[in-house]
Formats: C-alpha cells, sequence, structure tokens
C-alpha cells in the first residue's frame, strides 16, 4: 500500500481576453510599473550606450534643426516669431515637437522590438509603448536645460503663465501616446506601418506651428487649425515659458478634444489588438 502524500501543485492560472470592447485595465499596469520603470531605464542605457556624446544628442538634434530653420525661415523667409528672436522661437516649439517625434517613432517599433519577450511571458502589453514614450521623456528633460540657458542669454524671465507649463506638456504626452498606441498595434499587424511613420512625421511637422506662429493662420480657420492635437500645446508651450501671444481658446479646446478622442479609441482598439498581438507579432 502507498502511503506517500502526492506532490502539492501549484495553482493554474488562465488568462482570458475580455469580450468585446473595452479600456485596458490600468489597475493592472499600475500593479506592473515595477516592470515599467525597469523598461525605461534598459532603454534610456541601451539609447546613448557606446556613444560619444551620450545624452548630448538629445540636446543636438533640435539644436542643429533650430540653427537651419532659423537661416531658411527666420533670415530667408523672414517668418514672423510672435516678437521673439527667432532662434528661441523655433527651439520652444521643437523641444514639444522633438518629444513627440522621438515618442512616436518609439513607440510604433516597440511591439515588434518586444517580440522575443510578448511571446514567451504575460504582462499588460500597454507598457511597452508607454517605457518607449517614457524615454522621450527623459530627453526633453535633457534639452530643456538648453531652453532655460536660452531664455537667460535672451533676457527672457518666468511669468506667471509658467503654471500652465505642466498641462501643454501633459498634452503633448497624451498626444504622443494616443497615436503611439494606434500605429504599435497597427504596426505589429502590418509591418509596413513603419516606413510611413518617417513621412508622417515630416509632414506632421510643417502642419505644426514649429517653424513659424499660428497667428499666420486666419482667426476664422484657427479652430480648425486646432484639429492638429499639437497645434494647442505648442503655442501654449511658447505662450506659458516665454510671453508669446496666449493660443486662441476655440483652438486650444478642438485640440485637446481630439487627443481626448484619440487617446480613448486608441486604447479601445489597443487593448483589441492586445488579445491576440502574440500570435500575429
Amino acid at each position: 500500500m502507498n502511503d506517500a502524500v502526492p506532490a502539492h501543485r501549484p495553482p493554474s492560472i488562465r488568462i482570458e481576453p475580455a469580450a468585446g470592447l473595452s479600456f485596458p485595465d490600468l489597475g493592472e499596469v499600475w500593479r506592473h510599473r515595477e516592470l515599467l520603470q525597469f523598461l525605461v531605464w534598459r532603454d534610456v542605457k541601451v539609447r546613448y550606450k557606446q556613444t560619444v556624446l551620450g545624452a548630448g544628442w538629445a540636446v543636438l538634434q533640435p539644436l542643429l534643426t533650430m540653427i537651419v530653420f532659423t537661416v531658411v525661415f527666420g533670415r530667408l523667409a523672414k517668418v514672423p516669431s510672435d516678437g521673439l528672436p527667432y532662434p528661441i522661437f523655433a527651439f520652444a516649439g521643437l523641444l514639444p515637437w522633438q518629444m513627440f517625434a522621438f515618442a512616436l517613432t518609439e513607440s510604433t517599433n516597440s511591439l515588434v522590438a518586444s517580440q522575443a519577450v510578448i511571446t514567451k511571458v504575460y504582462f499588460p502589453r500597454l507598457i511597452v509603448p508607454l517605457a518607449s514614450i517614457a524615454v522621450a521623456v527623459v530627453d526633453f528633460a535633457v534639452a530643456f536645460t538648453v531652453l532655460v540657458a536660452m531664455m537667460a542669454w535672451y533676457g527672457v524671465g518666468l511669468r506667471p503663465a509658467v503654471a500652465f507649463l505642466p498641462l501643454f506638456l501633459g498634452l503633448t504626452i497624451l498626444t504622443a501616446i494616443a497615436a503611439g498606441l494606434w500605429l504599435s498595434a497597427l504596426n505589429a499587424r502590418y509591418r509596413d506601418v513603419r516606413y510611413a511613420v518617417p513621412f508622417l512625421t515630416q509632414i506632421w511637422l510643417f502642419l505644426s506651428p514649429i517653424a513659424y506662429p499660428a497667428s499666420l493662420v486666419p482667426e476664422r480657420f484657427r479652430w480648425l487649425y486646432g484639429l492638429n492635437p499639437l497645434a494647442g500645446p505648442v503655442e501654449g508651450f511658447r505662450w506659458a515659458l516665454l510671453g508669446s501671444p496666449a493660443p486662441q481658446p476655440a483652438m486650444m479646446a478642438v485640440s485637446a478634444s481630439v487627443v481626448i478622442g484619440l487617446l480613448a479609441a486608441g486604447l479601445v482598439y489597443f487593448r483589441k489588438t492586445e488579445r491576440t498581438i502574440a500570435d500575429v507579432i
């Protein structure tokens, strides 16, 4: 008679996708926040590993673009700059733009780049594009120190409107998250999406008030210009920090509404794609 005690088996957990359309479980993302922190730190180290300039690349890219814009648009085309010196006008617009463009590119490729992990272990897939976007925020913080130095050089002081700066930065980050969720999920299914992203960012750059002020757009059409979700945040960023004219309330409201709509739809679409992403990636 065998009196051996059967070996204890750990309980099994079965993970099934939610039925119907729904938002991702943000509480689950919060419970995995340490994984998010690890991925952000990993991506930061990989980005600057074995580079001579290191984090200086975060400054060099917008700085060189500012020089080109100053020569072409400021000196040759004589584009107005809302009464500000054109170099600081352009650099202040390029900082949120560079953050958005880098976040969009990296988040688009993030799921495909992490396929080795995604196909082996379960965790909230939303963490992957969020980590890529957080790296862009780190780059922005580095380059922002140069903008502060330029403000001191040109004698531009801080004003009470700077209290609104986090609001406009938040809208820019939310725009990057919204677009990144759509494109990362689409790129997991259709790999040619990543080839369209550079073209998209080039077009988006000139559709946004980076090299020129939104005041060049006729006032009666400015609310329509707000359909570009970056129009309001970029103009607001300059206003809060440099004292340029405040963005038109109608344009700001339209931009914010577009951001919220894109984000909500992006979360739902990402959740729908997440159910089968390990199979198609």
